[in-house]
């Protein structure tokens, strides 16, 4: 019999063959999806906002702190003693100068010029006798009617008559000073305070306590010591021209009060003084303002902002543009070549408004950096857009 041969199917091989299909085709799955991607742009630039700066006039102004002072104070105190018969005036108003305050009983003194009176008109009717026996000598003199020594007697008797009559109109005028000092009058206008005494109090000739207290509220001073730092670099910037100087007694000062209110009216400068305070280093200076409502009074602390001069070529950087350094300096972003963000260190003085007055570290032409400062970084690309309105509320919410 011839042999039969079988064949049988080689499933082992066949699952390995499958097998390694199956793992050819998911090892190409991540390079099908890797090409079928794009790759991404490259990222722009960030936007930011810039203000072009540029040289305009700026009032420099120093704020300082002082004190009001008055422009005129009188103690009101009696020049003769006595009784005091009426006060005449209402603490706390206003008085005018010549007004009487006070009465002071003037019995005795109206006694005292009375008498006064009479010996002068005793002495000159003693006066009038001599001189009339003076005359009448004369020429019986001359005659030898009368001798020498009668004529000489009567001649000097004539002139001690007119001493004493001299004499007596002094004591009159003596009296009717001390009669009119009876009346105690205000020495200036002003504001009076408080008496210290009332009616029926028996007080002295210039005694060491008041009656009363005038003051002149309207003008008044202000006094502000400027540290003479302060005051030597205004002289220096004025002689190298870059201020133009208002220290010509015009310059206009304005007060803050201490609840933060700012005074309605202006003040002008008066004077600075002439010698430095060792104690303190400064200069003293004095404004002075009106003040027809009383608001201010004497001895309020106040703060005062003097108008030091002009500056021709002044420069301001918005105040939102500048933030400080480690060290405290104060720093902005400039767009500088090729658009790049450059960091620089700069020196500010007082601020006008919302913006700084720059001393030093930029030039007018430069493009400072004032939104979108959080996307910012040293040396790095940056697109800028001048500042608007519009750009700025983007950029902000």
């Amino acid at each position: 019999m011839g042999s039969i041969s079988l064949s049988f199917p080689q499933v082992p091989h066949r699952r390995a063959a499958h097998s390694a299909v199956l793992l050819g085709v998911l090892a190409m799955v991540p390079l099908i999806t890797a090409c079928s991607k794009k790759a991404p742009p490259a990222a722009s630039p960030p936007q930011v906002g810039v203000v072009t700066l540029h040289t305009q006039p700026i009032l420099r102004t120093t704020t300082l702190p002082g004190r009001t002072e008055s422009v005129m104070v009188s103690d009101v105190r009696p020049q003769v003693g006595g009784v005091i018969l009426q006060r005449l005036f209402t603490e706390g108003g206003d008085v005018k100068e010549g007004q009487q305050l006070y009465q002071i009983d003037p019995s005795i003194y109206q006694a005292d010029y009375d008498s006064a009176l009479a010996t002068l008109a005793h002495d000159q009717a003693a006066l009038a006798t001599a001189n009339a026996k003076a005359e009448r000598y004369r020429p019986l003199a001359a005659a030898q009617a009368v001798s020498a020594q009668d004529y000489s007697d009567a001649a000097a008797a004539a002139q001690e008559a007119a001493a004493d009559v001299a004499s007596a109109n002094a004591a009159v005028e003596q009296a009717r000073i001390n009669l009119r000092y009876t009346k105690v009058l205000s020495p200036i206008s002003g504001t009076i305070g408080a008496s210290t005494v009332t009616p029926g109090a028996l007080v002295t000739a210039e005694q060491a306590t008041a009656l009363a207290t005038v003051t002149e509220l309207d003008p008044i001073y202000v006094d502000v010591n400027e540290p003479t730092t302060v005051w030597l670099r205004l002289k220096q910037e004025i002689a190298a021209g870059q201020l133009e100087s208002q220290r010509d007694g015009s310059a206009a000062v304005t007060l803050t009060l201490e609840d933060g209110s700012t005074y309605s009216l202006p003040g002008k400068l008066q004077f600075s003084e002439v010698q430095v305070d060792q104690s303190t280093g400064t200069v003293l200076v004095r404004a002075l303002f009106p003040n027809p409502d009383h608001l201010l009074l004497p001895g309020m602390y106040v703060h005062a902002e003097l108008q030091e001069g002009m500056n021709p070529n002044g420069i301001l950087v918005p105040q939102q543009a500048v933030s400080r350094n480690t060290r405290g300096d104060a720093t902005v972003y400039v767009v500088g070549k090729d658009n790049k963000a450059e960091l620089k260190v700069i020196q500010i003085g007082d601020n006008v408004g919302d913006q700084w007055v720059v001393t030093g570290g930029l030039q007018a032409g430069e493009r400072v950096i004032v939104d979108g400062l959080q996307s910012v970084e040293p040396d790095a690309p940056v697109t800028p857009v001048e500042e608007s309105a519009a750009f700025s509320s983007n950029s902000k919410s």
